[in-house]
């Protein structure tokens, strides 16, 4: 009888063999959904809908873009993170993405999402912030905007994408290590922070190079100085904060993309296949460089390694930083 069900089962498993590449095969057979949770305009959007136009000439299905805007981005992410698992939801997030639920925790907040909801796919870009400000401001250098934030604390108001969020956290990290107080205007994403910028509304802003290097060489406005470790070769002329002397003001705005925590495994590797032809397609390629965003790719595990280290440091920043509004 043994005998008889070892050989009933290895029928069985041998008769279902050909039907595996077969259902690996099939994904995907309709539209994917991507979610960018910032409204157009910002560097999540930048990033995304580019590498979404190539991923389709892989996966030969369409991937619409949603921006769903919201709490700083937590509205999107919070819906990626909980989608059905199935490979038709991915995201393009920020690394704001990691901040979210430790400033939920440290308002006794429930969190909207937790990192262990999400998988990571591919790291698109990570560009080191820039403060920018209108070209007819009087300050024509960042020890003269700190000169005068310290004479009129609490006057000069900077524009966020929202309260944690990455241009926030970004300025709040400058603001704490200069000693000065600023105004905080957050907004629904990077795009009208930046339309507030430049009607006037606000008088600063930490942005991604993407969304602002065009306006830096229309004349527009003024950069004043980078959050990376080393100068942007778009922008030779303009210091570190490193080199100003703020030795703890680091902060780069990477977008990279995600999956529900569960999606199947032949889905993952069909979107992880996707991302990195698309890193390679010329039209994304020659967008990117447009925007002053070179491509910093990375598959799965590289990515999700560099995501730990980075959400570690960014949660030690925030409990130095505090609760700020």
């Amino acid at each position: 009888m043994r005998h008889r069900l070892q050989a009933l089962a290895t029928c069985a498993a041998f008769l279902l063999l050909p039907w595996l590449p077969a259902l690996a095969q099939t994904y995907p057979d309709h539209p994917i959904q991507m979610i960018v949770p910032f409204p157009p305009g910002g560097v999540a959007d930048l990033a995304g809908r580019p590498v979404a136009a190539a991923m389709e000439k892989t996966l030969k299905q369409p991937i619409v873009v949603q921006n769903r805007a919201g709490a700083g981005g937590a509205v999107g992410m919070a819906a990626a993170a909980s989608a059905k698992p199935d490979g038709y939801t991915i995201l393009v997030a920020l690394s704001s993405i990691s901040i979210i639920p430790e400033a939920d925790k440290l308002f006794d907040r429930k969190p909207a999402y937790t990192l262990d909801q999400l998988a990571p796919i591919a790291l698109l870009s990570a560009d080191p912030t820039v403060l920018v400000v209108k070209s007819d401001a009087p300050w024509k250098s960042a020890k003269d905007f700190v000169e005068d934030a310290k004479k009129r604390p609490d006057t000069i108001a900077f524009a966020s994408s929202g309260v944690y969020g990455t241009l926030h956290m970004a300025m709040a990290m400058f603001a704490a290590a200069a000693d000065i107080k600023l105004r905080h205007v957050p907004f629904t994403g990077g795009g009208p922070a930046l339309t507030a910028l430049l009607g006037n509304n606000v008088q600063a802003l930490a942005s991604g190079p993407g969304p602002v290097a065009a306006q830096i060489k229309a004349g527009a406005l003024r950069p004043l100085a980078t959050w990376g470790n080393k100068r942007l070769e778009a922008f030779p002329d303009v210091p570190t904060f490193i080199e100003l002397g703020y030795k703890d003001v680091e902060f780069y705005i990477w977008a990279g993309m995600f999956a529900p925590k569960g999606t199947p495994e032949p889905a993952m590797k069909a979107l992880r296949d996707a991302t990195r032809a698309a890193v390679k397609d010329p039209d994304f390629v020659e967008t990117m460089k447009k925007l002053e965003s070179p491509v910093t790719y990375m598959d799965a595990p590289e990515f999700q390694k560099f995501w730990d280290a980075d959400a570690a440091r960014l949660a030690k920043a925030l409990v130095k930083i505090g609760r700020v509004q």
